[in-house]
């Protein structure tokens, strides 16, 4: 009872504070009314055009996010505000309001993933290669990495926008055998703070959350010393304690520290040159936690003490001459780094360490990518052409159960988005890609092969005047083997084949109600047919479609609504020819956000996550089908952000949230370990 009515101030504490806040920031506003009134008419605006003459400039509704209604592939973009507003605790966090898009855990780095359309993280193997993650440009991420897998140990706060790019079509220029999609991070800029001028800014962050003693920090220097050179350095910390569920109980294993950094310099010269690079750096260092980093406890493995470093690195030369545009030229060189170090601690061990408890891992990757962008103009046609070659190595630290080597590959890519006649555009993309690899089994003999694929695909869309287009897709990649792959002499040099067909419809109009209230809406079926597969033990083929809604409508007085939606069902044919629900597809889900935005100095909104109850066959140990029923679940969170346009609190953002605001008992259908319980969460912001 006592630590119940503690837990109350706690929160009645939080509420204190931010309703301070509000009422602050409230008579701050007021006070300087007229200033905020001409701040408002400088919100975000478009330029319209009619039959290419500029007719002025319109002030549109906004909603917190914008649907991609412009091109077939399904993508969708976090900015920066968005990025801030969701006070995010792990990038796993940050996508997973993306439809299509699981999270496996996510609430700390340790054990947490992202699974798009079924395929990506797992609590299995940690992860089976078929959702990319690129930082900067530069690859990231570990392969079948038992109980271990694709650690994303890196702080939101780092990254000025998240882009998911969801299936195989738009993926061909970031790698091959993306099945799920690609999550691409793209780290700040010094320009996003300083405006592009001359100057100094200074940013500085500070945050909590009750579930459980949460804190975060983060300190930004931006300087540019002239309109061409600017230099950037962000330091950010993020702690948490062992975290409660809906019930009051313990989450094993949810607690983590990570210190993290990004270092970054632009340089423009000449009338055509840039030249920039990108450092960033993550640590965690857990002690005594479970070997299983998605468990909840230790089981047969017993706890480890574990240090994790992440690293990644780029150095990117862009040459994009004004006069030319056959050329805007991209040469990249990325470098990525993880390493695991860890010990067994023999105490917890039930069976004593075993030496996959004991063992090490290093994953590095090195790529140049050398891409290019032209606009060409053929008759009817207008192209958007960009062609590239990439060359890339994987080496990985020999241990046990995780075979060491080198993964050498080059690649060619194409991609020619294609407009024509009135409406329509065609856009073909092709990837070449060449592997070697040679690494030690675990009896200490060496192997190695080599390989090849061609893969490719082609989307078509056609626009109507009236704001509606139709489209569709059909894509094929080749997931080359990988270094695990050496110890099964059945899998070795063999590659995994996926197909997927797309079509859909999207739909978007300005003026709805009022002249500048907005709609967009988007919807996309997808199929995927996987083959020859090596991910997944006993398992064949795998077949998963479903169906993905985004709309957003946003009204000029600030009011706006988004809703998306995920449909899914997947089956998994075993090799003994019986075929079960696929294993990793996850649960449906609809998210509702009604938000109000009041000019520029506040937004508040309400969202609600609503999972279905699923029902799933598998297999038991005896071989026989048995099924499983999953309770779906419905979360509530709140969001508030302020941001004051005059008096003290100028230049500071306050974000209040509440999540999972009914304390609801859940655990999501991929989910190893139950969801956190209510969490209230406040950041506030200052640049100087």
């Amino acid at each position: 009872m006592g630590s119940l009515l503690m837990l109350n101030i706690i929160y009645k504490k939080q509420f204190m504070l931010g309703a301070s806040i509000l009422a602050v920031a409230i008579a701050s506003h007021n006070s300087a009314q007229a200033q905020d009134q001409k701040a408002a008419s400088e919100e975000q605006s478009t330029s319209s055009q009619k039959d290419g003459e500029f007719i002025g400039t319109i002030v549109l509704g906004e909603s917190k996010r914008a649907v991609q209604t412009g091109t077939a592939s399904s993508i969708t973009v976090i900015d920066r505000t968005e990025i801030d507003d969701r006070q995010a605790s792990t990038i796993a966090e940050l996508v997973d309001s993306v439809p299509g898009v699981t999270l496996v855990n996510g609430s700390s780095p340790a054990g947490s993933g992202i699974n798009i359309r079924g395929f990506g993280a797992n609590g299995t193997y940690g992860t089976d290669q078929k959702v990319a993650i690129i930082v900067d440009g530069a690859t990231t991420g570990a392969e079948e990495l038992y109980r271990i897998g694709n650690q994303l140990f890196t702080d939101p706060f780092l990254y000025k926008s998240a882009e998911v790019i969801r299936g195989t079509l738009g993926s061909f220029e970031y790698g091959s055998g993306i099945v799920g999609g690609t999550v691409r991070l793209q780290t700040k800029d010094a320009s996003d703070f300083t405006g592009g001028e001359p100057g100094v800014k200074v940013g500085v962050t500070v945050g909590a959350h009750t579930n459980e003693d949460g804190l975060n920090g983060s300190a930004t220097l931006a300087w540019q010393p002239t309109a061409n050179l600017e230099f950037l350095a962000n330091y950010s910390y993020r702690e948490q304690g062992i975290q409660k569920d809906g019930d009051g109980q313990q989450i094993g294993n949810s607690q983590f520290e990570l210190p993290s950094f990004l270092l970054k310099a632009r340089y423009s010269f000449g009338d055509a040159h840039t030249l920039s690079a990108s450092y960033t750096q993550s640590e965690a260092n857990d002690r005594d936690v479970p070997y299983d980093s998605f468990g909840t406890t230790g089981g047969s493995f017993g706890n480890v003490d574990r240090d994790t470093k992440t690293q990644t690195a780029s150095l990117i030369y862009n040459y994009n001459p004004e006069e030319n545009p056959l050329v805007n030229l991209d040469l990249a060189l990325t470098y990525s780094n993880q390493k695991i170090d860890q010990d067994c601690l023999e105490a917890s061990a039930p069976f004593g360490c075993f030496s996959v408890v004991d063992a090490d891992h290093q994953y590095e990757t090195t790529k140049l990518t050398i891409k290019n962008y032209a606009y060409i103009t053929t008759g009817i046609f207008s192209h958007e052409l960009r062609t590239g070659v990439e060359v890339l190595r994987k080496d990985r630290l020999d241990a046990s159960s995780a075979p060491g080597g080198r993964d050498e590959r080059v690649a060619l890519f194409i991609v020619d988005h294609i407009e024509f006649g009135k409406g329509w555009s065609l856009t073909p993309a092709m990837r070449y890609e060449t592997q070697n690899i040679d690494g030690t089994m675990d009896d200490g003999t060496e192997a190695s092969y080599d390989k090849d694929a061609f893969m490719g695909g082609g989307s078509l869309r056609y626009q109507f005047q009236s704001g509606l287009a139709l489209f569709s897709s059909l894509a094929r990649t080749v997931s080359l083997p990988i270094l695990d792959d050496l110890e099964n002499p059945i899998f070795i040099g063999q590659s995994e084949i996926a197909d997927t067909y797309e079509f859909g419809a999207s739909y978007d109009q300005v003026g709805l109600f009022n002249d500048n209230d907005t709609l967009a809406l988007k919807v996309t079926y997808y199929n995927t047919e996987l083959s020859d597969i090596t991910s997944y033990s006993g398992v064949s083929d795998v077949k998963v479609s479903g169906i993905e809604i985004e709309s957003s409508l946003a009204f000029e007085n600030g009011f706006y609504l988004d809703f998306n939606g995920n449909i899914t069902s997947g089956d998994e044919h075993r090799t003994t020819g019986v075929v079960v629900d696929w294993r990793n597809t996850p649960a449906d889900q609809y998210r509702l956000t009604v938000g109000q935005r009041l000019s520029n100095w506040a937004d508040l909104s309400f969202e609600v996550i609503k999972n279905v109850d699923t029902s799933r066959t598998s297999l038991d140990f005896s071989g026989e089908t048995v099924t499983t029923d999953t309770d779906g679940f419905t979360v509530l969170n709140l969001r508030a952000t302020l941001k004051p346009q005059s008096g003290f609190l100028k230049d500071t953002e306050i974000r209040i949230g509440a999540e999972n605001l009914t304390d609801k008992l859940y655990t999501p259908l991929l989910a190893t370990r139950p969801a956190p319980g209510r969490n209230f969460k406040i950041t506030v912001s200052r640049m100087f």
